[in-house]
Order: structure tokens, then C-alpha cells, then sequence
């Protein structure tokens, strides 16, 4: 059969699958409501680890499917529940047809109000129809316009981790990223106005004009030369229009639902930072891997301790080897390999320049942190390790013998800098009980 849009035959082929393309949407949905829900914990797990390790691109990538994964999800399910109700008056218009309001018998108030605002059955059914196939396409416009956000995000922060990079020669600095971002800027600004005016620039001449360069760069930046037709083909109805108009701020009154809680006391919540009073089960490794959670700063074995040693866990960031570089400035490469890299780079430092310089590094380290149990004070031997999670720092053991029975807690000291001025910064407190066995 010919695919040309001009063939009858194409047409009256497009017009079954129009009648017919409710069983495919229901398909659809159903499978990926199921996978949307084997998903999401992935998603949230990978996120967490992007966030863990600082990983600023990957974090944006999470989030754009996080949303996604709740703008599908949400669309989908109505979309399930309208197109059985869809369903549900197809069978009752079987079984009684039209809506006989003569026997109902209602005073002629409610006849008249009654056939005003409800209408024949068939209006009924139809206008299920109609919501269920636009809540259908306007669920992956809705991704593809998040998808192209999330790009323009992107390349504003890749811009501007270049501008600070001291790699950045003056002249690209001054004449190329600068340049670059005030253009995305302002044509961000305009193609969110003419995206929430539904194509007001594009009607008027004279803006017209200066806004078509921006039109073009922006329809390959944000992807839309994909979805165009499905989105004009969304607007030039009275309907599209109007509900094009309510997506924002039903969206935007989800997300405020969506960040509201209920407390159950002025002082507690469920996520509070370890110290002297408070222990947060992501400083204790046994609960870290029982839970599939990532050690917030330093993590211990458990709460309760029985052997003659402690172990400890200090997770690696970014600003630990920022510290390292300043204090130990021989260990600064001349190039910062930390950021994105390909097959073709190399992403750290290579294997025969690496183990020359691990043990200053290391020392380094050792000499940056201060461990305390209560009043004593211990130097930390460490050595590079990686958890269950992946998540990556390091390890050393503390003698226990000076120690006592009872409740005791990790205090754990990071060497900082202010300025010119070195002093050290308290990292995190961590209770825990210490009983010989």
C-alpha cells in the first residue's frame, strides 16, 4: 500500500486505525505502566549515586527521568482509568442505549438543567474518546518537552564549567562561551514566551523577523523538529488550546502537592544528620547495605560494637582532592582529568604516573583528617577501598583497647582552608556502643 498522504487509500487506512487505535493505546499502557514501575527504583538508586559521587551531568540525566518517569506514570494510569470508563458506556450504550430523560420523571427544572449540561450518551462517549486519545499523545509531548529543557540545562552547564576551568584560554572565555550563553539566555526567555503564548512571536511581523535565527537554532537544540506537527496539529483547536493552557499549572500544582508532608514534631524528622544525639542509618554500613543507601560523609560498622577494633569509612568527594591540590600542590596535575571522558581519553592520571604519586596522596590525606573517640584523638592509616555500593573512599581501623564499655562517639576532623588560614573543620559526630564480647 502507497504511504502517500495524498492516496485515498492511505487516508481510509488512517481512518480505521483511528477507530481502532483505543486496543493499542490500552496495550501500550498497560506493559509500560508495568515497567514504569520496575523503574523507578533503579532510577532513584542511580540518581543517588550520581548525586553521591558530585557527577553533575549524570544528576541532570536522573532527574530528567525521574520526572518522567512521574509525568508518564500519572498520564498513563488516567489514561487507563478514562479509557475503561470509555469502555464501560461503550457496553451500557449497548444494553440501553440513549439517556430517556422523559422517564426519568424529573421536575422540569432538573429536566431542562439535566439535558443542558449532560447531553445525549453519545456526547458522553465521545468526549471520553477525545480525552483519552489527547491525554495518550500529550504524554510524550510533555517528555519531549522536558527532554529539550533538560538539553538547554545541559549545555548552559557545560559552559559553564568551561568558563571556570583555567584550562579556558581568555580569548574563548571573552569571545566564544560568553557570547554563546547570553544568546541561549535570551533565546531560552523567547521560546518559553512564545511556548506559553502559543506561538505569539511567530504572529507578529515584526518580531517574526528577529525571532526566526533564534526559531532555528532552538527547534535542533530542544529536539522539537521531532514532535512539530503533533504540537500545531495540538494547537489549531479550540480544545488543544484550552487544555495546552492548563498543563503548566496543573503540572506545577502536582509538584507543590507532590513537596508537601505532615510533621509529627517540632524537633524530629526522619532524615537528620548524625551527631552526639541523633544516629542516621547512613553511618552505619550494615544498615547502608541492608537499606541500598550511599554513606552520607563517614560510616561505621553498626551501632553496637563488640570487636577490639573500629572500622571506618571516609567516602571520597570531589572537595577532598581540591583540599589535596592545596595542601599538597605537587600532587596538582597540569591538566584536571576529573569531568567527562571518552574511550579515546584517559580519565585519571595514567597507570605509571598514578602509583608513583597514590602514596603521597594517600599521606596527604591521612595528614588532612583527625579521628576522635570522645577525647582521644587517633591518626588514620587509610587505604582505598569501595563498598557494596560502589561508592568509593577510605578505610582505616582504630585500636579499641583504650576504650571503655557504654555509649561513645566518632568524631571526625577534615584539615580546611580559609584564605590564607588553615584550621580544622569538624566533618560529622557518630554515636555508637561499644561492649566487649
Amino acid at each position: 500500500m502507497s504511504n502517500n498522504p495524498q492516496d485515498q487509500k492511505f487516508k481510509k487506512w488512517l481512518d480505521i486505525l483511528q477507530q481502532e487505535s483505543w486496543q493499542l493505546e490500552l496495550i501500550i499502557s498497560g506493559f509500560a505502566i508495568y515497567g514504569l514501575f520496575m523503574m523507578i527504583d533503579p532510577i532513584e538508586l542511580a540518581a543517588q549515586e550520581a548525586e553521591n559521587n558530585s557527577n553533575m551531568y549524570r544528576v541532570l540525566l536522573m532527574q530528567g527521568l525521574n520526572i518522567s518517569w512521574y509525568i508518564i506514570t500519572i498520564n498513563l494510569i488516567a489514561h487507563v482509568v478514562l479509557r475503561g470508563l470509555w469502555i464501560g458506556a461503550i457496553g451500557l450504550r449497548y444494553v440501553s442505549g440513549e439517556i430517556d430523560y422523559e422517564k426519568l420523571n424529573y421536575s422540569p427544572k432538573f429536566a431542562r438543567h439535566l439535558n443542558k449540561r449532560v447531553g445525549s450518551f453519545d456526547n458522553y462517549v465521545a468526549n471520553l474518546e477525545k480525552y483519552c486519545s489527547i491525554i495518550f499523545a500529550i504524554t510524550f509531548l510533555l517528555v519531549f518537552y522536558l527532554l529539550g529543557l533538560l538539553i538547554i540545562v545541559f549545555v548552559f552547564t557545560l559552559m559553564g564549567l568551561s568558563i571556570d576551568k583555567d584550562e579556558t584560554p581568555n580569548w574563548v572565555r571573552l569571545y566564544v562561551l560568553i557570547p554563546t550563553i547570553i544568546f541561549l539566555a535570551i533565546g531560552t526567555i523567547l521560546t518559553f514566551i512564545d511556548f506559553a503564548t502559543q506561538g505569539w512571536l511567530k504572529k507578529k511581523k515584526w518580531i517574526s523577523r528577529f525571532y526566526y535565527p533564534i526559531y532555528w537554532v532552538f527547534k535542533y537544540l530542544t529536539l522539537s523538529f521531532l514532535y512539530r506537527p503533533m504540537v500545531y496539529n495540538f494547537l489549531d483547536t479550540k480544545f488543544g488550546k484550552r487544555l495546552s493552557l492548563v498543563i503548566v499549572p496543573l503540572y506545577l500544582g502536582l509538584f507543590i502537592l507532590s513537596a508537601t508532608g505532615f510533621s509529627t514534631s517540632n524537633y524530629l524528622e526522619s532524615d537528620m544528620t548524625s551527631n552526639s544525639y541523633i544516629a542516621n542509618n547512613k553511618n552505619y554500613l550494615d544498615t547502608v547495605e541492608e537499606q541500598n543507601l550511599f554513606v552520607d560523609r563517614a560510616a561505621i560498622p553498626s551501632k553496637i560494637i563488640t570487636d577490639p577494633y573500629l572500622q571506618v569509612f571516609v567516602e571520597y568527594a570531589k572537595s577532598v582532592e581540591d583540599d589535596v591540590f592545596f595542601f599538597n600542590k605537587e600532587l596538582k596535575p597540569e591538566e584536571d582529568r576529573r569531568g567527562i571522558y571518552s574511550i579515546f581519553s584517559e580519565g585519571v592520571v595514567p597507570y605509571s604516573l598514578r602509583n608513583k604519586y597514590l602514596r603521597n596522596y594517600l599521606e596527604t590525606i591521612e595528614d588532612m583528617y583527625t579521628l576522635e573517640i570522645d577525647s582521644i584523638a587517633f591518626k588514620p592509616q587509610f587505604i582505598i577501598t569501595e563498598i557494596s555500593n560502589k561508592q568509593m573512599g577510605f578505610e582505616t581501623f582504630l585500636d579499641m583497647k583504650a576504650i571503655g564499655d557504654g555509649k561513645h562517639t566518632l568524631r571526625i576532623l577534615r584539615k580546611d582552608h580559609s584564605l590564607d588560614s588553615v584550621y580544622n573543620r569538624s566533618i560529622i559526630r557518630i554515636p555508637f556502643w561499644y561492649y566487649r564480647e
